[in-house]
């Protein structure tokens, strides 16, 4: 995995694409949209705990059971590339949830991976 550079940019703009899409998709609470924008088996590792999801069937509803019942929406507060090869992409991140009203639930620092696999 290499440094970011300026050949990078096709590359950067559609791994931020899934990203647009996975956070559109999450917000209308589209689980066929949401599922499109992962790859299954999906992990995810919070704190000390790896997550597994097999297949799309319960991801959207487990979102839900961890984001509580005041989240109304989600969204981006930056997304920056830190390396990127052909097949993957690692983003530091930050994002914000949100209730009905604007008010913050909690702001979130994460590294997100957007990987292509098969083409996709």
């Amino acid at each position: 995995m290499e440094q970011v550079s300026s050949n990078d940019q096709p590359t950067i703009a559609a791994a931020i694409g899934v990203l647009d899409r996975h956070f559109a998709a999450l917000n209308a609470g589209d689980a066929v949209a949401l599922a499109q924008t992962l790859h299954f088996p999906h992990y995810r590792l919070a704190g000390a705990r790896m997550q597994v999801w097999e297949h799309s069937e319960n991801y959207l509803r487990d979102f839900h059971v961890r984001a509580g019942s005041e989240w109304h929406h989600s969204a981006w507060d930056f997304r920056n590339p830190i390396c990127v090869s052909q097949e993957k992409v690692h983003f530091d991140t930050q994002f914000t949830r949100y209730r009905a009203d604007g008010a913050i639930l909690g702001r979130y620092r994460s590294l997100w991976v957007i990987t292509c696999i098969g083409g996709r």
